[in-house]
């Protein structure tokens, strides 16, 4: 007998209420793609609000798109961590706890989770507001790119708590298995941070133009708006996990409970962008029309994580009710389920631009030595993709499981294998195409160790 055979026939625990219950009954595949689907349209959404500001950005002239990419890594690591991570580590302590029949440890979790994202948000405002100039310094920024960076930064991360809070709060909500009103406030938020950052970035409809810190602004008063919204949801008794604020009280075990899961994942999305930080750095040292072709790549890699997102997040709910319950089995069919899901719709994108990479390329450049270079990276890197979409959903269900270790170990082997063999290659003058492979290559191992890791884990106490 198996180690999740024995754990299933231990006695139940107390059985959870509708409609949480559902997630432990329901068939999976269908149950994932209903949870997926609102989280891929906000997603979808995210990037609509990015292609927006760029192009607000692009108006306003090439030193305000020098400073944009200056900010973007660090704007990318607050979301990436208070959404992704820490709000992975919320969701699968509040689904956990709610799939044992513990609704008062679950709210009491929730209230926990908001301390932690108000600390989050005003630690990355000390961090950019006292050392984000000497950082845009570091990555190269000189003189009027420099000035325009740090005023839009100031700004930005100035409402870095509304930024987490948002996240931890939309990961209360998909804890319980709601995954709509998440996606509903966040779709709001992008629809309203579209319009004030044209409005106040560009000086539309005859308001006075403030440009860069403009542009931020728009995304500092949308998610005010939608960190103000969430909090009275929840303290309303609207939604599925009703908070008592005053029965509050701190409890370590809480905080633990939460950052065993999302202080660890945190390290995944820091390691990511020191992934793209330093391979685009060495890519630099390849020339202009290497850079541009990789850049193309890459923004196909980023539209493509709303899919691989979306089917890990709705897993983390699945994930963690059953493994609340005891039922470890159907804990890991959930996630393989997952994995296979992203995997195949991830993978079959990829597959195709391998084989016709102007299907992608022709959008945007008609240069003979960019288009070259873009296509060498998507022949090398493309078949790669389905690893990098189960290795992303595998690392968000085992949030769900509260067995997180191992899948930021493979994060970490993909960003050493990337460093080391990047600067392997560079130092012997290797063609480019070989660093698109090693690209490709860090995928593979990326997907295998994350995918060897939960095989071989042992879920469950």
């Amino acid at each position: 007998m198996t180690i999740d055979a024995i754990l299933d026939a231990e006695p139940q625990r107390a059985p959870v209420a509708s409609p949480i219950a559902s997630l432990l009954t329901a068939p999976i595949l269908p149950t994932l793609l209903r949870l997926a689907i609102p989280n891929m349209i906000a997603m979808v959404g995210s990037t609509l609000v990015a292609i927006a500001e760029t192009s607000y950005i692009g108006r306003l002239g090439t030193i305000p798109l020098a400073a944009i990419a200056l900010v973007f890594p660090f704007a990318m690591l607050t979301q990436m961590m208070s959404a992704g991570a820490m709000g992975g580590g919320v969701s699968s302590a509040i689904s956990r706890a709610l799939g044992a029949g513990d609704r008062d440890r679950a709210a009491t979790l929730a209230l926990h989770a908001a301390i932690i994202g108000l600390c989050g948000g005003l630690f990355f405002t000390v961090m950019m507001l006292v050392f984000g100039r000497s950082l845009f310094a570091l990555l190269g920024g000189r003189d009027h790119v420099l000035e325009e960076a740090s005023g839009y930064s100031q700004v930005l991360f100035s409402g870095a708590v509304a930024i987490w809070l948002v996240n931890t709060l939309a990961s209360v909500i998909r804890g319980t298995g709601d995954m709509r009103l998440p996606s509903m406030t966040l779709i709001g938020g992008s629809v309203l941070q579209i319009a004030l950052g044209g409005t106040l970035g560009l000086g539309l409809f005859g308001v006075k133009q403030y440009g860069m810190p403009g542009v931020a602004s728009g995304q500092l008063i949308a998610f005010s708006c939608a960190a103000i919204f969430l909090l009275w949801y929840l303290a309303s008794g609207r939604s599925r996990l009703p908070l008592n604020l005053r029965a509050f009280h701190f409890e370590r075990a809480m905080f633990l409970d939460i950052l065993k899961v999302g202080a660890v994942a945190c390290l995944s999305p820091l390691q990511t962008v020191l992934t793209i930080l330093v391979f685009t750095k060495i890519l630099a040292t390849f020339g202009t029309e290497m850079l541009a072709g990789y850049g193309i790549g890459s923004r196909l890699e980023f539209l493509l994580i709303p899919i691989t997102f979306a089917f890990g997040i709705a897993s983390v709910p699945m994930v963690g009710v059953a493994m609340g319950a005891g039922h470890v089995k159907r804990a890991r069919r959930v996630a393989w389920t997952a994995a296979a899901a992203s995997g195949l719709t991830v993978g079959l994108v990829g597959l195709v631009i391998a084989l016709d990479p102007s299907l992608w390329v022709a959008l945007f450049t008609r240069d003979a030595g960019v288009s070259a270079a873009a296509h060498s990276y998507f022949h090398w890197a493309g078949p790669a993709f389905v690893f990098f979409g189960i290795g992303v959903s595998l690392y968000f269900s085992s949030q769900g499981a509260a067995r997180v270790g191992g899948p930021v170990l493979a994060s970490t082997a993909r960003l050493l294998m990337v460093a080391i063999g990047g600067i392997g290659l560079m130092m012997a003058q290797a063609p480019a195409w070989t660093l698109f492979a090693l690209v490709g290559g860090a995928m593979v191992v990326f997907g295998l160790s994350t995918a060897a890791s939960v095989a071989f884990a042992r879920w469950g106490k």
